[in-house]
């Protein structure tokens, strides 16, 4: 059996000191202060003086390893004591080697595969636990952040799709009623002559929904200007 360590470093390789100072000043507000996480990278040793991590790379494997405590890309913060394996040194091995292959470097993201997450499968196959949550809490918020952004913009597209087709549906349905219905020697009018006004024809399923509910006016009142006509109609049986 050997100790599994885990090895933590504030984030601290943008080429700028003012954004490096920035995360700094992050991570010592969000976790030193209120211990709910921050930016930062993580590392595991277990048998030798190596620490084994993940990180992009445009060909080859992203899995390497460095001097505990020693990466000059950022700044050490801590180390965490994990458990202990009882897996032997060359199983250890076997499990570097099956990780290098399935651990690209140009598969490397930020939110859903960085470091934090190499190491959490790393130290399970270990057999011990896996990081605290703090370690890697920025990056799952984000990722969870980014899904839901996508659900709500697909759904977004999928009401779109459904409010035009219902759109267009509706067109239709009151373009045939205008076209049915236009009868150029309609009485109706004043003087006996039809000036293009369409008559609303009750369709099937608005009769069914009226003979379910208060039957229709048996005639209508139609308003032009200050005068008004009476329009008889009969009453429809369904």
């Amino acid at each position: 059996m050997t100790e599994v360590i885990l090895h933590v470093y504030d984030v601290t390789n943008s080429g700028s000191d003012n954004t490096n100072n920035a995360i700094l000043q992050i991570n010592r507000i969000f976790k030193d202060g209120i211990g709910v996480g921050g930016i930062f990278h993580s590392a595991v040793q277990v048998y030798g003086e190596d620490e084994w991590s993940f990180g992009f790379c445009e060909q080859g494997s992203g899995v390497f390893c460095c001097p505990a405590k020693k990466n000059p890309m950022y700044t050490y913060r801590e180390c965490i004591v994990l458990g202990k394996t009882n897996l032997s040194k060359s199983k250890v091995n076997q499990i570097l080697r099956e990780l290098s292959r399935e651990w690209p470097g140009n598969c490397y993201d930020l939110l859903s595969k960085n470091c934090n997450h190499f190491c959490n499968e790393f130290c399970e196959l270990l057999g011990v636990p896996k990081l605290p949550g703090w370690v890697n809490r920025f990056a799952n918020a984000g990722d969870t952040a980014v899904d839901i952004a996508e659900t709500t913009a697909m759904r977004f597209r999928q009401a779109k799709t459904e409010i035009v087709t219902a759109s267009k549906v509706a067109y239709r349905f009151l373009a045939g009623i205008s076209s049915n219905n236009t009868n150029p020697g309609s009485p109706d009018s004043p003087g006996g002559t039809n000036r293009n006004n369409p008559r609303f024809q009750q369709p099937a399923w608005f009769k069914n929904l009226v003979s379910a509910g208060a039957k229709p006016s048996t005639s209508t009142t139609l308003e032009i200007g200050d005068n008004q006509v009476q329009k008889p109609q009969q009453e429809r049986r369904v």
